[in-house]
């Protein structure tokens, strides 16, 4: 018994270690005030590189089908990704679902909405990003650099948030 928990103490060091020195080689963390770390996803509409949205304003969502908090903020991203068209603005909904794009688009149909969708199936970005949970949410400058990071849900589409993010896409930050 002793030399089992020996041994599991061991390998729980090892990992630890190669897991700090892979952090200390990535970008920087996905603070406020630091650039995002770059990323490339795939969704239903094809592939998407964060650094190629420079210039707009980046709302990247993490989120789950199988997390009521995130099916109950889903209507809200949609009315505020309608309330944004034609402006200098993007919304990534990443989806950190395992069953990927088929477990979306069913819970999509059932609500009734539409949004742009990237799949993150490993968990990959969303770890690049060191989330908590689902919901979470990134907001990204024109220039590149995290805004603001809210944990949870929100009324996206309330006039508080759009004067918020009207502003922040003003200023080009």
């Amino acid at each position: 018994m002793k030399r089992l928990i020996m041994l599991l103490l061991i390998a729980l060091t090892m990992t630890t270690g190669c897991a700090q020195k892979k952090k200390e080689s990535a970008s920087l963390p996905a603070v406020i005030g630091n650039p995002a770390p770059d990323f490339s996803l795939s969704g239903p509409a094809g592939d998407t590189r964060l650094s190629a949205l420079k210039g707009k304003l980046v709302l990247v969502h993490f989120w789950a089908t199988w997390c009521p908090p995130c099916r109950e903020e889903l209507p809200s991203l949609a009315g505020l990704n309608e309330k944004m068209a034609g402006k200098p603005f993007r919304l990534l909904a990443v989806s950190i679902d395992q069953e990927g794009n088929e477990a979306v688009q069913k819970l999509f149909g059932r609500l009734g909405i539409t949004l742009p969708v990237l799949l993150d199936p490993s968990s990959q970005v969303a770890k690049q990003y060191g989330i908590t949970g689902v919901p979470e949410t990134f907001v990204i400058s024109p220039s590149g650099v995290i805004l603001k990071k809210v944990v949870g849900s929100m009324e996206w589409s309330s006039p508080e948030i759009l004067a918020y993010l009207n502003d922040a896409m003003k200023s080009g930050n």
